[in-house]
Order: C-alpha cells, then sequence, then structure tokens
C-alpha cells in the first residue's frame, strides 16, 4: 500500500504499485517546464539573470523526462492491461503525442540553453539523439492515434475535444526545433535534407490540424461546453499555431547558406506573410479559451493534469511573437512576447504548485474518479438559434 508521503518520490523512485495510473499525459510537465527555458532566452529582453534561470528550468525539465521515462517503463513492466487500457481509451490515447513533444522540448532546449551548462558538444549530441527519437516517436503516433481511433475507439464529431491535436501537433514540434542543428552538419546536401524535412513536418502537421480543427471548433460551437476538467484543453489549440509560426520563423534564420538561389529569401518572406495572420487567430483563441476557463472556475473547476495546458502552448505563442519580433523590427510583438512569457510563468508556478501538493497527498497518483456532471447552463440553444 502507498502511503500519503511515497507519491512525492514516485518520480526519482518510482514504485510498480504507484505507477499503475501514471498516464502519458505527465509527459506535459516535462513540455511546460521546458518551454520556460526555451522561451526565455527567445525573447528581445535580456534581464540579468534571466539566463542562468532559463538554463536551470531546462535542467529540471531534463531530470523531470528522465525520471518520467523510469516510471513509465515500471508502468508498461507491471502493469501492461492499464497500458492497454489507456491506448484504448480515447480521452486518453492521443496523450501519447505528449512523449514526443516533451522529448523534442528537451532537446531543443539542449541546444538553445542547456549548452550553458553542459557545452556544445554535448547538448548537440544531445539535440540530435532526442530529435530523432522523439521524431520517431511523433510520426508514429500521428499515424497510429487516429487508426485507433478510427477502427478500435468509439468516438462521434460530438465528442471531439482538444486533446486529439496532441499527436497531430508532434511533428510541427520537430519542425520547429530541427533546423537549429543544421549548422552543426555538413554542408551542402545533409544540412538541406535535414532543413526540407522539417518543413514537410511542417506541412504534415499543419494540414492535419487544419482538418482537426474544425471538429473541434464546431463542438464547442453548436455543442455542449467541454466539460470542467477538459475545459483547461481549450489552450492546446495554441500550441499548433504557435508552433507553426515558430517553425517558419526558424526556417528563415536557417535558409541563408543552406538553401541556394530564391528559395531562402522566400522564407524569410514566407515567415511574415504566415506568421502575422495566425499569431492573430492565436490572440483570438486565447480570449476564447481564456473565457471558458473563467466560466468553468465559476462552476467549480478544480485542478487536474490539463491545467498543464495552461504552459507549452501559450510558451509555443512566445516564441512565435519573438520570431515576428526578429522578423519584423516592430516592438509590438516583443512586447506580446514578453506579456505572454509573464503569463507562462505564472501559469506554471500554479500548476507545478498543485501538482506537488496531489503528489505529497496521493492523489493525482490514485485511480481515477468519475468526474461530476456538468451544471446545465441557465439558458438553452433553441431549434432557431434564440434563447430561452
Amino acid at each position: 500500500m502507498v502511503t500519503a508521503a511515497q507519491p512525492l518520490f514516485a518520480l526519482s523512485r518510482p514504485r510498480a504499485g504507484a505507477v499503475r495510473h501514471l498516464g502519458p499525459q505527465w509527459y506535459a510537465t516535462v513540455m511546460g517546464t521546458a518551454i520556460l527555458g526555451t522561451a526565455g532566452v527567445a525573447l528581445p529582453v535580456r534581464p540579468p539573470g534571466l539566463r542562468p534561470l532559463c538554463a536551470a528550468f531546462w535542467a529540471l525539465s531534463l531530470v523531470l523526462l528522465l525520471g518520467l521515462l523510469a516510471a513509465r517503463a515500471l508502468h508498461w513492466r507491471h502493469h501492461r492491461d492499464q497500458a492497454r487500457a489507456h491506448l484504448l481509451d480515447p480521452a486518453t490515447a492521443p496523450f501519447y503525442g505528449c512523449l514526443a513533444m516533451a522529448l523534442l522540448a528537451v532537446g531543443g532546449g539542449a541546444l538553445s540553453v542547456g549548452r550553458d551548462w553542459i557545452g556544445t558538444p554535448a547538448a548537440v549530441v544531445l539535440d540530435a539523439v532526442l530529435f530523432t527519437v522523439g521524431t520517431a516517436v511523433g510520426l508514429g503516433a500521428a499515424v497510429a492515434v487516429p487508426y485507433l481511433m478510427a477502427v478500435r475507439h468509439r468516438v462521434e464529431a460530438s465528442g471531439a475535444t482538444p486533446v486529439w491535436l496532441l499527436p497531430l501537433v508532434a511533428p510541427m514540434v520537430s519542425a520547429a526545433v530541427g533546423p537549429s542543428l543544421a549548422p552543426h552538419l555538413p554542408a551542402g546536401q545533409p544540412r538541406e535534407t535535414l532543413l526540407l524535412a522539417c518543413v514537410a513536418l511542417f506541412g504534415l502537421s499543419l494540414l492535419a490540424t487544419f482538418v482537426m480543427l474544425p471538429l473541434v471548433f464546431a463542438r464547442l460551437v453548436t455543442g455542449e461546453p467541454l466539460p470542467l476538467v477538459l475545459t483547461p484543453t481549450l489552450f492546446l489549440v495554441l500550441g499548433p499555431l504557435g508552433q507553426s509560426t515558430t517553425a517558419v520563423g526558424r526556417f528563415a534564420e536557417t535558409a541563408p547558406g543552406v538553401l541556394p538561389g530564391p528559395e531562402g529569401r522566400g522564407l524569410a518572406v514566407f515567415a511574415v506573410l504566415y506568421g502575422v495572420p495566425v499569431m492573430g487567430f492565436a490572440l483570438l483563441w486565447l480570449c476564447l479559451a481564456a473565457a471558458h476557463v473563467v466560466r468553468a472556475r465559476r462552476y467549480g473547476m478544480g485542478f487536474a493534469m490539463t491545467w498543464w495546458a495552461f504552459t507549452f502552448p501559450v510558451g509555443t505563442c512566445v516564441t512565435g511573437a519573438a520570431a515576428l519580433a526578429r522578423h519584423t523590427g516592430l516592438v509590438v510583438y516583443g512586447l506580446l512576447a514578453c506579456a505572454l512569457y509573464v503569463a507562462l510563468v505564472a501559469a506554471w508556478g500554479v500548476a507545478a504548485a498543485h501538482t506537488v501538493r496531489g503528489l505529497l497527498s496521493g492523489e493525482l497518483l490514485a485511480a481515477p474518479r468519475p468526474a461530476p456532471a456538468e451544471p446545465r447552463p441557465v439558458t438553452a440553444r433553441t431549434t432557431s438559434g434564440a434563447v430561452r
């Protein structure tokens, strides 16, 4: 039997019984922590002490990743029935995309800020390994999870949630972090191959998101509001928006010297023509998601691991806005990046504090309980579109 104090050590010294209900959604803690470092060093301002703090957050994300990989290995070894149940659960299976994004986030952070602690050669090797494994896992999840949804899961369009986007966003994270490795490859074909592979991953993820996102938006507008526990997942939509804006910015910065002729200059133009409208839509969605969260809090939404959705997606918008600030020279995008980073730090602090408290109490590693029923709205939709 696991006592209340034992779960505190579940990530550093995982026990077979403590990890039975440790699902893939826990990798969101790694993603949310790693993006604090990556987004911080991308800001257009350099206040004293920020870079060492960002390096410390990256180091923490690496420790969390190693602990979770060990815990999840125990989970698969001792609780294969539960692991198979996760794969066959349409509410849990999409979170396998978080494993790929956690690997990629830590790998990308190694080269952007982790090199301050481990040195550039080690950072390049670590990034290359995590990028390769994370991309393979991400592509596997992008195929396997939709396949399971089609042939094994029983899902309906009316039940669409932003969680469905998770396995499709993972290749976009690869597209955003991969270009940083290009300068460390031999000039010529290797660099060009990597950069164009990242562009292909960008297109793969973007088009898949364009297919899935209308289902989420249609459910949001025409169906019932999301269950309280899932309301924070509305912030997940910011992930492909901010990450794709970050990716095109990285393409433009890496292309000179890699792609011959006008292709390199074209990517610089594309970074602005694509990034500006997409960032505008991201801000619109941010306001919409925030309004839903405020409503959910009024109805009694408590803490759940879905609160980590407030971190990584917002962090991608920070890096996206920072990329636009570099490519347009506009101060407003720099101010936007700084404002979003402040919100990111606050969100991470709240999510981390509640997570530690839940580990201390053992609640977060206990068997899941049925979610409370959603309060019925005061007004109801009619077939004419009016309310009564």
